[in-house]
């Protein structure tokens, strides 16, 4: 039966491929007929029928540029172009329309009929279908930009120009003293924080108010868990009831740290993941499992209001200082590497941490494909974590409600204990 199947695939080839260049048609035809459905007979300029013979004449055109000769489908394309033109500006006399939506899905039908006959069938069934989503989803696509805020758009477009533009343009090789410092590497860390932290400031913006505490912690932790732990901790003493979830939401923010470091080790440095698993998963659920009993056994229905954990998902200055503070700690790791050996990055990990856990983790991370071993790679990333940790645990307690601190503090220290001890053993 297989053989049979593919023998009359191969002696139907072209047939089959405009039998698929019609129905891709047909499929975008089918869309913007259901939008124009409530139209009647001949107040719509195009529907499946259209779509569909439109899809089929791209594919016959395909056929003719190689059999006839190679005019044929620019010919075809620019006939499509001025009928369709004709037929959109006599609409608008009496429909005032102004998009050119549907004029571009019956360029795209053609042309998706032309690639399914003389590229490739698959690429043309995936974009046929995209396009027929993409036009269906009008309503969602505009609301989404509705409630896109300008600072929003603009570091969408930041993270794309460094992702995109610069990174591409980055000398991937080590240069100045020693050749320790790899430009592209760096930059590469540098987009991989970004949009962790991008990802996560969406997530909070998603989750809103209507999720509460849960939700925004644990993204939080995606972002800055120091910067909700700050508000937290702020906002216990304003509302002293709710004390115990902020508490939660402490806990589960700061453990969310944990997961996203093992994202950075899968993606850097592969090998470092198996001894970076258990000390992550150890600390993990010694804050989640915490949290969730606090969660349970306080929830009463109050919501919270998400913390505004920045004014712009992504700021070039940030990226650069963030930059800066990576290729600073990686000449720092290897001259102390040379002069105090493992001490040396275990006091670099220690006093890092202090202020922020991404920098040395990454730079750490690098480190261990190249100049440092793994075990002390992950015992002095578990070291930056706990410091990390231990910094918020005393803002918590400084700055936040009596009741929020004693219930942070305990699995704090718990977890900072236990990983330190697991990582030492791995």
């Amino acid at each position: 039966m297989d053989e049979l199947t593919q023998q009359f695939i191969n002696n139907n080839h072209t047939a089959i491929n405009l039998a698929i260049a019609l129905l891709l048609g047909a499929l975008i035809g089918l869309e913007r007929g259901w939008v124009a459905r409530d139209q009647k007979a001949g107040e719509r300029i195009a529907g499946v029928r259209t779509y569909g013979l439109i899809g089929l004449l791209g594919g016959v055109s395909a056929l003719l540029s190689q059999a006839v000769t190679l005019w044929a489908f620019p010919a075809m394309f620019i006939g499509i172009v001025a009928i369709s033109l004709v037929a959109f500006q006599a609409r608008i006399k009496h429909f005032p329309d102004y998009s050119i939506t549907s004029l571009v899905g019956l360029l795209l039908t053609f042309c998706y009929g032309a690639i399914a006959v003389a590229v490739d069938p698959t690429l043309a069934a995936a974009a046929a279908v995209i396009t027929a989503i993409i036009l269906d989803n009008k309503r969602e696509i505009h609301g989404l930009v509705n409630k896109l805020h300008a600072h929003e758009l603009d570091a969408g477009l930041k993270l794309l120009l460094i992702t995109v533009v610069m990174l591409p343009i980055l000398p991937n090789r080590g240069v100045g003293p020693g050749a320790m410092v790899n430009p592209y590497e760096i930059w590469w860390m540098v987009v991989l924080i970004a949009s962790v932290s991008f990802i996560g400031y969406f997530a909070v913006r998603v989750g809103g108010t209507e999720k509460g505490i849960l939700f925004t912690s644990l993204f939080a932790g995606l972002s800055s868990s120091t910067a909700l732990t700050l508000h937290y901790a702020r906002q216990s003493r304003q509302s002293v009831a709710l004390s115990p979830l902020l508490a939660s939401g402490v806990l589960l923010a700061c453990g969310t740290m944990f997961p996203r470091i093992l994202l950075y080790c899968a993606v850097i440095s592969p090998s470092m993941l198996p001894k970076m698993v258990w000390p992550a998963v150890v600390m993990t659920l010694l804050l989640y499992v915490p949290a969730l009993l606090i969660w349970r056994a306080h929830k009463n229905g109050s919501g919270s209001e998400a913390p505004h954990l920045t004014q712009n998902p992504l700021d070039l200055k940030v990226a650069l200082m963030f930059g800066a503070l990576l290729t600073i700690i990686m000449v720092l790791g290897d001259w102390l590497r040379e002069w105090l050996g493992t001490a040396g990055i275990y006091l670099l990990a220690a006093s890092s941490g202090i202020a922020d856990v991404d920098a040395i983790t990454l730079s750490l991370t690098r480190m261990s494909t190249k100049t440092i071993d793994l075990h002390t790679a992950v015992f002095a990333v578990v070291l930056a974590a706990s410091v990390n940790n231990a910094v918020k645990a005393t803002m918590a307690a400084v700055l936040g409600h009596r009741q929020l601190a004693t219930r942070v503090a305990g699995p704090m220290a718990l977890s900072l204990m236990a990983g330190l001890w697991v990582a030492w053993g791995v």
